[in-house]
């Protein structure tokens, strides 16, 4: 090998290890882990982190200030409860009752205070019963395809 061809080695040796490094620290710290209220209560190593929690927003201390971009509530679990402050915009899906994701840090007072808050909304998205007035039965619809395109 050259000298050339050895500084080239050298370089891209210490090259593929800093990309490696940089990609490792950069997943190391954008990791999150996602935990249900009642677990995040019981791991008390888990309330120091920055974790995504995910939970229903119940009725009682239930304040949505969409003009200021805050919200503060409580998110259950099935046993337990967190109290909740978030600064953003607050989504329209938002209420009591609603399934959300939230992330965040727990700070010294207790309370998770997050800056992103997602609503998830599955019953938008499940499958509609059988003989619901909406949905074609699939032998119309295949018909209805043939027909359209001109096939026999």
């Amino acid at each position: 090998m050259t000298h050339m061809g050895v500084k080239f080695a050298i370089a891209g040796g210490i090259m593929v290890i800093a990309v490696t490094y940089l990609a490792f620290a950069g997943m190391k710290t954008g990791w999150v882990y996602t935990l249900p209220v009642d677990q995040f209560v019981a791991n008390v190593d888990q309330q120091k982190m920055r974790v995504r929690l995910c939970g229903t927003v119940s009725e009682k201390d239930l304040i949505v200030l969409k003009g200021q971009l805050t919200a503060k509530f409580t998110l259950k679990g099935e046993h337990t409860e967190v109290r909740v402050a978030y600064k953003g915009v607050v989504p329209d899906m938002f209420k009591a009752g609603s399934d959300v994701v939230v992330e965040g840090k727990r700070n010294d007072a207790g309370v998770f205070v997050c800056d992103v808050l997602m609503t998830k909304c599955a019953s938008k998205y499940e499958a509609r019963p059988a003989g619901h007035p909406n949905v074609a039965s699939t032998t119309a619809a295949t018909q209805e395809n043939k027909v359209e395109v001109g096939l026999p």
